[in-house]
Order: structure tokens, then C-alpha cells, then sequence
């Protein structure tokens, strides 16, 4: 990586720690602290696995106050999500550094969601940058395209034909065919 790129990348990290942002919550198979910072300031994340996220710059996490336990009092309560979601104030700078660090040619934000790879719905870890990434609003399975396999993968959790980490598992390792693996 250029040393121009580098120190870009250092000084959104720092300014995102100094801001807050870097906090998160449980990880799910989340790579350390130490491999994070290093990952952080060594590389960048891949678009070779669009339309999915790089799996080692997006890794997915949860929410520890969802459990399959918690479930009826939580992502099966309608609106719950908006209580978790983080405000774009969050979301906006995150998003435009996540935006560098996957290398976009195009930068206008507009033209991406930050979405969670563990959606809300699910429990996903609302503020966890390993469970938010840059998800083009183009191509051939655009952002779109993975909102009704959550909503649907929610309704079978909330529904009881499914159970929440196999719900989870499925949407983290590909939301492509998290459907036709669950059988829905």
C-alpha cells in the first residue's frame, strides 16, 4: 500500500476511535484486536467476493442481547430494530472509510448502503464495524436484493421454523443461498 494511502487509513482509523466508533460488541468468528489493527493498517478489503463482503474485513458479529432466549422480546417484536439502529452520524463516516478501505472506484455514498452482514433483524451487532460494510445499491444482487432473504430468514426465527444461529450462520456465510441452504 502507498504510504499516501497508508496514513489516510491511520488518521480515518484514529479519527474514528477518537470519536467513538471503534467500539463494538461479541464478535462472531471475529479476528483479534491485533490482527484487526494490522489488517487495518496493512491492506485493504477485496471486492473480488461481491456481492458479498471481504469475510476477513467483515466478519460478522452479534448481539449479545439476542439469543434465540430473547428472541420474543426482541427481533420478534415489530420495530424493535429502530430501538438498535445506529444514527447515520455513526454510520456516514464509517462508511466513507469502509468505502476506501474496499477500494471503490465510485465514492459517493449515495451509492451504497452501510449495511450489516448479520442484519438487525437477526441480531446483528448494530454498531460493530466487523458487521458493517459498504454494500453497492448496483450490480446484479444489489443491497436490495439482500433485504427480503432477511426479512424472510427473520419471519422463519420469529415463525419457529428456523433457529437463530442457523439463521445467523447461513446470512454471514453467503445471504446469496442462506434461503435454499435453510430450505425456505
Amino acid at each position: 500500500m502507498m504510504l499516501r494511502q497508508r496514513l489516510t487509513v491511520v488518521a480515518a482509523v484514529a479519527a474514528l476511535a477518537a470519536a467513538g466508533l471503534a467500539a463494538g460488541t461479541a464478535h462472531a468468528a471475529a479476528p483479534t484486536a491485533s490482527t484487526l489493527k494490522a489488517r487495518t493498517l496493512a491492506a485493504s478489503c477485496s471486492q473480488a467476493y461481491l456481492p458479498l463482503p471481504d469475510p476477513y474485513c467483515t466478519p460478522g458479529a452479534y448481539n449479545p442481547d439476542v439469543t434465540q432466549a430473547t428472541i420474543g422480546r426482541t427481533i420478534c417484536v415489530s420495530g424493535w430494530t429502530a430501538t438498535v439502529r445506529p444514527p447515520t452520524s455513526y454510520t456516514n463516516p464509517l462508511k466513507v472509510q469502509q468505502i476506501a478501505q474496499y477500494g471503490y472506484a465510485d465514492t459517493s455514498t449515495a451509492d451504497y448502503e452501510e449495511d450489516h452482514l448479520v442484519p438487525l433483524e437477526l441480531g446483528g451487532a448494530p454498531r460493530d464495524p466487523a458487521n458493517l460494510w459498504p454494500e453497492p445499491r448496483y450490480g446484479s444482487q444489489p443491497a436490495q436484493s439482500k433485504d427480503s432473504v432477511e426479512t424472510k430468514l427473520k419471519n422463519a426465527v420469529c415463525g419457529g421454523r428456523v433457529g437463530l444461529d442457523d439463521a445467523r450462520a447461513a446470512i454471514a456465510s453467503n445471504w446469496t443461498t442462506a434461503l435454499a441452504v435453510l430450505g425456505l
